[in-house]
């Protein structure tokens, strides 16, 4: 079955998934209005349709919202404020924003339901294949499940609330793009001191990445006591390297959260409460 899109809007991820979509068949429209050149070529490279936001909502079976994440609920109002909404349009909300964005964004554009997405991985041009999860009514993500067969994008539903797909994004991402700040931080201290080949050699003895080993949780929090101090240092020679040391600062001062369990044996989710901030989950409720 082919269907109509309406995507929002084609920067490099949003017309990579156009282009994937006209090559399975599908229309593909954007709206024109307020684009920049740049954006006006990548739609016309990707074979999208042209069409004001109104004719482009009134035709969609779908929408299609990838955009910078900072104009994610901006996007979502202009097609709410059009008072178009309606039960049979499918809105994708598969930007990196949090959950509680997400909600306000589905509030915001009842009785039209909305999904919750989030891409990970990289466009999908050259081979690439990232994911698109996806959490909310199970019957419209298993449409927009068939929206993508075929193509190099993969789909996998995660379950049926709103924020899961969000969250598991953003976990990622928090661990991911941080580290790549670290990465450039450390090895600029190291370059000062003149020792950024031997960083080097001993960061290659490590093909794992941290993420994957919860079990070192609760072996944190009992040497915390210990890692936080060593971490200030490690925050006075960025200083003195003339390196932002804001990250690690706050990395000492998460690590603070877990002073009181000094060599204790406890288990992940224990060492995880401990961290966490009073009332800190009553948004999940």
């Amino acid at each position: 079955m082919t269907y109509t899109v309406g995507l929002l809007h084609p920067g490099s991820m949003g017309s990579a998934f156009g282009a994937q979509l006209r090559a399975g068949g599908h229309l593909v429209l954007w709206c024109p209005d307020g684009r920049s050149d740049a954006t006006r070529r990548r739609a016309e490279h990707a074979g999208l349709e042209a069409a004001a936001l109104p004719e482009l909502i009134s035709r969609s079976d779908m929408l299609l919202s990838l955009c910078p994440p900072a104009a994610a609920e901006e996007t979502a109002a202009q097609v709410a404020e059009l008072g178009m909404a309606n039960a049979s349009t499918i809105y994708v909300e598969a930007n990196a924003v949090s959950p509680s964005r997400v909600q306000r964004i589905a509030d915001r554009l009842a009785p039209m339901p909305v999904i919750d997405a989030a891409v990970v991985g990289s466009p999908p041009v050259g081979g690439k294949s990232p994911t698109l999860y996806m959490s909310g009514p199970g019957e419209k993500a298993d449409r927009i499940a068939e929206l993508f067969a075929g193509t190099d994008v993969q789909t996998h539903v995660l379950g049926d609330s709103i924020g899961q797909a969000s969250a598991l994004k953003l976990a990622y991402s928090s661990y991911q793009k941080v580290s790549r700040v670290l990465a450039a931080v450390a090895y600029g201290a190291a370059d000062t001191y003149g020792v950024a080949d031997e960083l080097l050699v001993i960061a290659a003895k490590r093909n794992r990445s941290y993420l994957v080993e919860t079990d070192y949780i609760p072996k944190t929090a009992a040497r915390a006591w210990r890692w936080g101090p060593e971490l200030e240092d490690a925050a006075a020679l960025l200083a003195d390297a003339g390196l932002p040391d804001s990250l690690m600062r706050a990395a000492a001062a998460t690590l603070a959260r877990w002073d009181g369990n000094k060599d204790e044996h406890l288990n992940i989710a224990e060492a995880l409460e401990v961290l966490r901030v009073e009332g800190g989950l009553d948004n999940l409720s």
